[in-house]
């Protein structure tokens, strides 16, 4: 398991899963690039021989595979079609979360502020809501809020980007993806992010239906920073408080940096042991390591030998086993998840409702189990590719298909306006009924 927004370069499978490409007319292809598309076709055949965690590849041959569809790449008149012939070879593994991502795609998702390796941030989160970039927080004192950006605000353009258009033609090709959230937020967030001291223009449709347009600074952003090996760093945060008078909620920004987290993690269980509920907010929340869900569960699971599920590589398989703690809180726990809820989340979510011991709230998640790769391939297209599976204990597989709630709910611009969570709203109410 990976953090999202810095260590792209491993997760480049995470936002790049394209469905098939709209295509033009395409000049007829050069010697040169017909040996490219050759070459490609033999290194995405050639990384799935070698990396697929599955040796027995679901059954398919592979090899005969290979022999059958290498006469049509080399017959291939353009690089649409090349990629196509790609893709219908991948496609007889059956499995959603391995694609030929086009080169366009693959560069404008793939742009230094899309990655996030830089750290200046203007204090804005938002997510993308039928197709509208639309605020759902804003930093306390950060740029964003001393300009005065609310939640329920869309994002209508950055620089001269129009953010609509660009949306448009990227959900079409994420449409039925389970990254597709995922990958829509990320290309708007990182065209707000850059150096620390630059700024951005960014315009919103307000509350009022008015445009309105703010040069913002980028700041660093909050929590503590933490690096892990060469990684660039990135920032660590954890939140508690208590709702109303008793339920108690807990948010943080990933399962990394265990000195930091589970202190205070631990206190706030503790201090929340004898109410009626926890709820535990994942949104957003793009993962880490798995030692630490463990850990978080041992609160929450009192029965000795219990595990997540397993991690299945080619060679050896990983169970993710539970430890429980001297006292376990035994009262309601929401667990609020979306679709930029990865990896260890989606592993932590789905892992304490299969065992009976948490109610899911919000919307699906992206299907990300464990973070997979991407390959350049030598025409320029992408390969991505899954090299580990994940099965829950209850035996569902999340990698490429998500977690679905159990009560399903979405943000929309009127709530937030109003300042309104309805997921965490929903959550609550499950809570006071269940008292």
């Amino acid at each position: 398991m990976k953090l999202r927004r810095h260590v792209l370069s491993l997760l480049q499978a995470l936002f790049l899963c394209a469905g098939p490409a709209q295509t033009q007319e395409q000049p007829q292809l050069t010697p040169e690039e017909r040996r490219l598309n050759i070459e490609s076709f033999e290194q995405v055949w050639r990384t799935v021989y070698e990396k697929h965690f599955d040796p027995s590849f679901g059954g398919v041959d592979w090899n005969a595979v290979r022999a059958e569809m290498r006469p049509q790449i080399e017959g291939a008149r353009d690089k649409p079609e090349a990629r196509a012939i790609m893709r219908q070879m991948i496609s007889r593994l059956k499995l959603t979360h391995f694609n030929i991502i086009p080169s366009d795609v693959y560069d404008k998702l793939n742009q230094p502020s899309a990655r996030g390796f830089l750290d200046g941030v203007t204090g804005i989160d938002l997510r993308v809501v039928d197709g509208h970039a639309l605020v759902i927080s804003v930093d306390p004192g950060s740029p964003a809020d001393l300009a005065g950006v609310k939640p329920g605000w869309e994002v209508v353009r950055i620089g001269k980007d129009e953010v609509p258009s660009r949306l448009a033609s990227i959900a079409q090709e994420f449409e039925g993806k389970s990254l597709r959230d995922l990958v829509l937020s990320d290309a708007v967030v990182g065209r707000m992010t850059g150096s620390i001291g630059n700024s951005v223009t960014v315009s919103f449709l307000s509350g009022s239906n008015q445009t309105v347009q703010y040069s913002l600074s980028l700041v660093e952003a909050r929590g503590k920073k933490f690096r892990i090996g060469h990684l660039p760093p990135t920032h660590v945060w954890i939140n508690v408080k208590t709702l109303g008078s008793d339920i108690g909620y807990i948010v943080f920004n990933g399962f990394i940096d265990p000195a930091t987290v589970m202190p205070v993690f631990n206190e706030a269980i503790k201090s929340f042991m004898n109410g009626p509920g926890i709820i535990i907010d994942l949104r957003g929340n793009p993962g880490g390591q798995a030692e630490m869900i463990s850990g978080m569960a041992g609160w929450l699971i009192k029965e000795k030998g219990k595990y997540f599920g397993a991690i299945r590589m080619r060679d050896n398989e990983l169970k993710l086993i539970i430890r429980p703690r001297p006292e376990v809180y035994t009262g309601s726990v929401a667990i609020l998840v979306d679709g930029l809820s990865v990896c260890a989340s989606e592993i932590f979510a789905g892992g304490l409702r299969d065992l009976g011991r948490a109610r899911i709230f919000g919307s699906h998640t992206a299907g990300a189990a464990l973070g997979g790769n991407i390959e350049r391939l030598p025409n320029g297209d992408g390969f991505m590719y899954a090299f580990a599976n994940y099965v829950t204990a209850g035996g569902q597989v999340i990698e490429g298909n998500g977690l679905i709630p159990d009560v399903e709910v979405h943000h929309t611009r009127e709530a937030l306006l109003q300042g309104r969570d309805l997921i965490l709203e929903s959550a609550v109410n499950w809570i006071r009924n269940n008292k």
